[in-house]
């Protein structure tokens, strides 16, 4: 069964790259080697990516870190609203290529994070989530399982990337939401 993973960091350098083991040999596993970034750069991505996605009957998707970030002071990188409308575009396009659509959403930071505050975080989850769920996505809750422990999870030199404990433990998580959804179109 062919699969695409999409996401920022916490799939590149995080789960992503044990995901594809713990799915095993039945699995052909497509992510883009790029950080996903943001949901607008995602949305340009879906463009460039096509071909490799070709033939997915599962994708597994997260977006988000980017666009809560607050480099500046001035607000999110991303405004609430753009955030919504980018997310929407991309899954519109995500339910055309897959039987099945996963979205995970965004991590937590460690709190001391300057630049990414959980609150933003939980805002943009809460926006999100119900009208992806109208959509038919299916939701992958990686915010509550990484906020049960934030000292194990997340890298206390960055406050933002997974731990090699949080990475297995998301991957883990990933894997299993994957393969439940393979046995349903199975």
């Amino acid at each position: 069964m062919r699969v695409t993973l999409l996401g920022d960091s916490i799939r590149q350098i995080g789960y992503g790259k044990k995901v594809p083991e713990l799915l095993g040999a039945d699995f052909e596993v497509f992510q883009p080697k790029d950080n996903c970034r943001f949901a607008k750069y995602t949305l340009r991505g879906l463009f460039d990516w096509a071909k490799d996605m070709e033939g997915s009957e599962i994708i597994h998707w997260n977006n988000g870190l980017w666009d809560v970030c607050d480099l500046f002071g001035d607000g999110t990188f991303s405004t609430d609203k753009e955030y919504v409308e980018n997310m929407l575009r991309v899954a519109r396009i995500l339910v055309k290529r897959a039987k099945i659509v996963i979205f995970a959403t965004t991590t937590p930071v460690n709190p001391a994070n300057r630049y990414n505050k959980n609150e933003d975080i939980e805002r943009f989850n809460a926006l999100i989530v119900p009208k992806l769920r109208e959509m038919g996505i299916r939701i992958n809750d990686l915010y509550t399982t990484v906020a049960s422990d934030i000292d194990a999870y997340i890298l206390q030199s960055d406050m933002i990337h997974l731990t090699e404990r949080g990475i297995d433990v998301c991957a883990q998580q990933v894997a299993d939401a994957i393969l439940e959804a393979a046995k349903d179109i199975r």
